[in-house]
């Protein structure tokens, strides 16, 4: 079975842009329901599909699979949820492990989170100077969620 263990944290400061350069990413979702989301977006140029399961705590269920470009460039103009999430994704390593850093735009630009993948739920995690308040448990900040409640509403 699939599984992430991931957390979550606002972003500070500017100093992470120095250290990657962003990749644009459009994601949808086909399925937003907590408890079964189905997610395709395209990174660069290549495309996914992945269902994730609900979260308990900082664990969930998820399978991701490649899908062709075009395909799913066509889904996300005509069959997922509206608005589309539009980002850019930067990858900074650091203490050993890959964060993920999303610059969000349109109904949510302003908002930047950073997501690490763990091993365990408890790993022992040193922070980044630049990673703020931990969010993982908010679902505020779940993609999925940002669609019906964009940050630009809060």
């Amino acid at each position: 079975m699939g599984r992430e263990i991931e957390r979550k944290f606002l972003v500070k400061g500017d100093s992470w842009r120095a250290l990657a350069k962003g990749t644009a990413c459009r994601q949808g979702y086909l399925n937003s329901a907590k408890e079964r989301i189905v997610r395709i977006r395209t990174i660069g140029n290549e495309a996914f599909l992945t269902i994730k399961g609900p979260s308990v705590g900082a664990i969930r269920s998820e399978y991701e699979y490649e899908i062709p470009l075009a395909d799913c460039n066509a889904m996300l103009d005509t069959l997922a949820e509206k608005p589309i999430i539009e980002k850019k994704r930067y990858k900074v390593p650091f203490a050993g492990l890959t964060w993920e850093i999303d610059e969000f735009f349109g109904d949510n630009a302003g908002l930047i989170v950073a997501e690490v993948e763990l091993e365990s739920e408890g790993q022992i995690l040193r922070k980044p100077e630049w990673a703020a308040d931990e969010v993982t448990g908010d679902p505020r900040y779940f993609n999925s969620n940002l669609i019906g409640h964009p940050y630009a509403r809060w």
